[in-house]
């Protein structure tokens, strides 16, 4: 029986977010954001490993007020230093990091490490419905505002038709022998259904929920926050 495992990649500056610290590591309910999404990973009973990819010059990660909150996490955590320049370098390096675990028909979770809000719910729901897909899929929420297309002057010249779009979120999930051969040379797709894609392969969509949100501006953050103080008032995972 395939087993399942998670990859994070790690080892971006989240540069678009303008701060001087990593996005990943921001404050988040007293605690880095990235602890949140590993969090959410490493409870699920599914899952037997979670490796986080990070930059080989990572210095936060060995933040000395935060090693007891990564011995939280558990045993299923594991730590590779091998992040890229691009997100496809770090998850390549990642899947080769866990080449003598993992087989080639196990499933492996791409995650987005700025993505602290995925719920057992949401996991739940991907790993059942791809659990007997030949290819995998992702996680992903139809569009539902009206699409315009700009110029360079940031003007209007079109208006697309949403019927059909979806938006892409994480994890993405694929077996770990077909994922890595589609990741191979292909360093500059900016996400795993991408490579799959490019790769002949047609991804599944599992409709998923607008919480599950990327940090990626300082105003998303206090949305994480809201999101998951209500979930934890709520007792949901």
């Amino acid at each position: 029986m395939a087993r399942y495992y998670a990859i994070v990649p790690a080892a971006g500056s989240g540069s678009r977010f303008g701060a001087d610290t990593p996005k990943q590591y921001l404050p988040l309910l007293g605690k880095p954001l990235i602890w949140h999404t590993l969090a959410a990973l490493c409870r699920h009973p599914g899952l037997d490993r979670v490796w986080v990819v990070l930059s080989p010059g990572d210095a936060w990660w060995q933040t000395p007020a935060w090693q007891g909150l990564w011995l939280e996490l558990g045993p299923k955590l594991e730590v590779v230093t091998c992040g890229g320049s691009t997100r496809a370098e770090s998850v390549s390096n990642g899947l080769l990091a866990a080449a003598t675990a993992v087989a080639p028909d196990d499933w492996v979770l791409v995650h987005d490490a700025a993505r602290p809000c995925l719920s057992s719910v949401m996991l739940d729901r991907l790993l059942e419905e791809l659990a007997n897909d030949p290819v995998g899929g992702l996680l992903a929420v139809p569009v539902a505002d009206t699409l315009k297309r700009a110029d360079e002057a940031q003007r209007v010249v079109a208006t697309l038709d949403r019927d059909g779009l979806w938006q892409a979120q994480t994890p993405q999930m694929f077996r770990y022998g077909l994922l890595q051969a589609a990741l191979a040379g292909r360093t500059q797709v900016t996400d795993e259904a991408g490579a799959m894609e490019a790769a002949g392969h047609a991804p599944r969509l599992v409709k998923s929920e607008t919480t599950n949100l990327k940090v990626t501006y300082p105003a998303d953050l206090g949305l994480a926050e809201w999101i998951l103080r209500g979930r934890s008032a709520g007792g949901q995972g």
